[in-house]
Formats: structure tokens, C-alpha cells, sequence
């Protein structure tokens, strides 16, 4: 079986609706349907989540939000309208409207969104629907109560074998509506796959799959055809666009792939997200799986003459972020030195009370702090295989005059960091593509058109 979640823009109008049935219905196996809240279309450039959340904010204040629910009621009484459905849509909206107050929870009016979007799409594909409010639960704390969801999940499966599911919300103990963080449908798709043991989670979405690196900074990048679960969560931190890190780890725990795909394009293959095995290592000839980075980190080096001699410095001056409770991102180190890299704007306001702790802490000869940096990662399960990768890296920043004012490597060899001047963060990405990705795709293509030898 697969379970397949469907994203806001697939759900736009009732033309994004028809693709949704076309893609349910090209596979028997796609049997558990998650669904976000209808998203912008082109006539309408505005969520139904974010309508809903302004309905709220114009309830706190006491100030009508007729005109924005009469917004939300047509955008779905246009979609039932398109396509014919029977489901009596128009009594969910009368009681919601007839609900609005200010005291109404914020969990409760948000979460309608997604509850109107999979009463429809059940009603359109013929499915049963399943109110994630009836399976999915929430502990005191907050957390997913994955022992008694599965409960409750198996009773329903027991009943029907083909549901709709509303994502982004759950129940708490006591039956109340409790809401998730943004990108919560891809974690309610991603539950659902463990917790049902799918062949695949498929994720559709607007974009085809997972791209090498930003199309802001790269024309056209390569779309990535196949990722491991560490290259993803490595790109991820690093900035790149892909999935809410609550809806990796459920499917990991259970090594189902994720399928990323194109609502709008589902002929293309896609991205498929998966712990590979020898032999899929062997189908991917890509070298570097992608490059992500983010800018305006600071780096904040401490030297003290024959460090390496004591014992513990690293661990008081950390000591010394924790109770200004700044997370650290890296920390890169010399014989007689040790840097410290953070975001700079978690010490913005400290930095001179923070560098007076730090040397009395560690009895250190000096402290520099160093602002504006850029961290940009290349990532790849192939690098640790391939000798001189660093120094191809290394040596085709010098060549374009680009400044490396930090190195960092994990100990699975899988990426290496480097941290230049903001100022170069978009040219080292395109340095890193070209020389990685652009003249081995040349070296190929050149290579698939020779003649064979006689």
C-alpha cells in the first residue's frame, strides 16, 4: 500500500483537484490520501490557512471577519460546484460561521481548512473519510502518542481500507483540537506511513522533485534523482527547501522511501528519498548529491598559547554560550586555537559581556570575533570514496579568488563545509556546481557521443 499527502497548491482549484484523481486512480496501492488546506490558485492568491488565521486575528480584536469567511465559503463552494460533488458542504460552513467568537480556540478555526479540503476529496474519489482527529493523539506534552494513534488507526483500518485523512492536526487527551507547526501535513503523511508499515510515502507537491541547488543562484539546477536520509537532513540544515524534519524521522524509523513528485508534471520520476543499497549506489553517478548554505553566521575565535596541552578549555568556553543560550553550529580547531561558529544574530546584543566571560572563563591570550560569514555545505554519499575531493574544492575557490575563512568536515565524510565572506556566497555556489556537477555532466554527455572503437 502507499500513502500519498497532497500539498496546498495541489489542491488549489477544482482543475487541481481532477489531477489528484487522476494520479489516486493510476495505482490500486494508493489507498491513504492526506491532504492540506486548498492553497493559492491563480484567480485567488491567498491560503485558506492564512484566511483563517487572519479570522482569528480580527476575532481577538473584535472586528468582523464576515467578508474574509465569505472568501473562504466560495473558494470551496466553487470546487463543489465544479466538479459536481453531493457532499453537503454548505452545513460544515453555517456551523462554523455560526461559531465565530472571540473565545473560539485558535487550534479549532485553523484546522478547518484541511477538514473542508478532505470532506471534498473524499466525496470526489469515493473514499471513506477519516478525521485525523479521531486517530491521531497527542500526549500532555505535546508529543505524538504513537502507541495509542496506532490503536485507534487499527480500528478504523479494520472498518474501511481507502480513507481521505486532514493533515496538520490531531486530538489532545481530552478531544480538543490540537494543530502542528507549519508543514504539519507532511508530518500527519509521514505518521501515517509508519504507523500503516507503506511500501512508499509519496509527498506531492508543486516542484518535481528535490533540486542540486538553489534556482535563485543556479539557472535550471539538476533535479537530485535519488538522496539518502542523512544527505537530506544535511542540506536541510543547511537551508535548503524540502521537508519539515518531523515528517523525515517517522519514515526513517521504519525505512520507508519518501517519494517526492510533481502534482502538475507526474510523469516526472521525481526525488526518491531512501537508505540506499549497493546496488542504487551503484545507479547514481553524480558525484555531489547537492549544495545548500546559509549567510550572516560569526565566528568566534579564542587562541591561548599550547591549548592543546589543557584539559577542558573547549568545555568551559562552551559552557559560557550555554548560559547565554546560544546554540552552536560548528566548532573548527588548531594546535593553539579553536573557533566557534553561531548565527550572529543570537549574539548581537552580547557580544562584548559574552567575550569578557569567555576570557575569564578560559584564561585565553585572545578572542576575535569575525561577522558576515557564509556557510555553504556540498554534500555527497560518494565523496568519502573519491580522494581529492577537498582539494578540487579548495583549489577551484583560490582559482576565482574566493576566500576561505573556515573549513569543516563531518566524520562520515559526507560534506564539507566552508564558510567564506557573505559577500561571496552566491559566486562560491555557482564555483562548487560548475566545477562538480556542470563539467561532469559535459565529461558525460561528451562521452555518450563518442563513436565506440573498432
Amino acid at each position: 500500500m502507499k500513502v500519498l499527502k497532497f500539498g496546498g497548491s495541489s489542491l488549489a482549484d477544482s482543475t487541481q483537484f481532477a489531477k489528484v484523481k487522476q494520479i489516486v486512480e493510476a495505482d490500486d496501492a494508493r489507498r491513504f490520501v492526506v491532504v492540506s488546506a486548498v492553497g493559492k490558485s491563480a484567480q485567488d492568491p491567498h491560503k485558506i490557512t492564512d484566511l483563517l488565521y487572519l479570522c482569528h486575528a480580527h476575532l481577538k480584536y473584535g472586528v468582523s471577519c464576515d467578508q474574509l469567511f465569505a472568501q473562504i465559503a466560495q473558494r470551496f463552494l466553487a470546487i463543489k460546484k465544479a466538479l459536481k460533488l453531493t457532499y453537503p458542504i454548505e452545513k460544515d460552513l453555517d456551523l462554523i460561521q455560526a461559531s465565530l467568537r472571540k473565545q473560539m480556540p485558535l487550534d479549532y478555526l485553523v484546522s478547518r481548512g484541511e477538514y473542508l479540503t478532505a470532506k471534498l476529496m473524499a466525496n470526489y474519489l469515493h473514499y471513506t473519510f477519516l478525521d485525523a482527529k479521531d486517530f491521531l493523539r497527542f500526549a500532555y506534552d505535546g508529543k505524538v502518542d504513537f502507541v495509542k494513534t496506532a490503536e485507534l488507526l487499527e480500528h478504523q483500518i479494520a472498518k474501511h481500507d481507502r480513507f481521505v485523512i486532514p493533515g496538520f492536526y490531531g486530538a489532545m487527551p481530552d478531544g480538543s483540537i490540537r494543530i502542528m507547526a507549519r508543514g504539519g501535513s507532511d508530518i500527519t503523511g509521514a505518521i501515517l506511513a509508519q504507523l500503516v508499515q507503506a511500501e512508499v510515502y509519496e509527498n506531492w507537491t508543486d516542484v518535481s522533485g528535490i533540486l542540486m541547488a538553489d534556482p535563485r543562484i543556479i539557472e535550471e539546477p539538476r533535479q537530485i534523482q535519488r538522496i539518502t536520509y542523512s544527505e537530506l537532513r544535511e542540506l536541510s540544515y543547511m537551508g535548503a527547501d524540502v521537508l519539515h524534519e518531523d515528517a523525515i524521522f517517522p519514515v526513517k524509523e521504519a525505512n520507508i522511501p519518501i517519494h517526492i513528485r510533481n502534482t502538475n508534471d507526474p510523469m516526472n520520476p521525481g526525488t526518491l528519498i531512501m537508505e540506499l543499497n549497493d546496488e542504487t549506489l551503484r545507479q547514481s553517478d553524480s558525484l555531489i548529491t547537492g549544495i545548500a548554505g546559509r549567510k550572516d553566521f560569526s565566528v568566534v575565535a579564542i587562541y591561548k598559547n599550547h591549548m592543546s596541552n589543557e584539559v577542558g578549555i573547549i568545555r568551559r568556553a562552551l559552557s559560557v554560550f550555554e548560559q547565554f543560550h546560544i546554540s552552536v553550529e560548528h566548532i573548527p580547531s588548531g594546535i593553539d586555537s579553536f573557533s566557534v561558529v553561531v548565527n550572529q544574530a543570537d549574539i548581537k546584543d552580547c557580544v562584548y559581556e559574552l567575550v569578557a566571560q569567555i576570557k575569564a572563563a578560559c584564561e585565553c591570550d585572545q578572542v576575535r570575533i569575525l561577522h558576515d560569514i557564509a556557510l555553504i555545505a556540498t554534500v555527497g554519499r560518494h565523496m568519502s570514496a573519491r580522494p581529492g575531493i577537498s582539494g578540487q574544492l579548495f583549489a577551484q575557490l583560490g582559482q576565482h579568488g574566493i576566500n576561505i575563512r573556515m573549513i569543516a568536515q563531518g566524520s562520515d565524510e559526507i560534506n564539507i563545509i566552508v564558510g567564506v565572506d557573505n559577500r561571496d556566497f552566491e559566486r562560491t555556489i555557482r564555483v562548487i556546481y560548475a566545477h562538480f556537477v556542470e563539467t561532469k555532466q559535459e565529461v558525460q554527455t561528451k562521452e555518450d557521443h563518442e563513436e565506440p572503437m573498432i
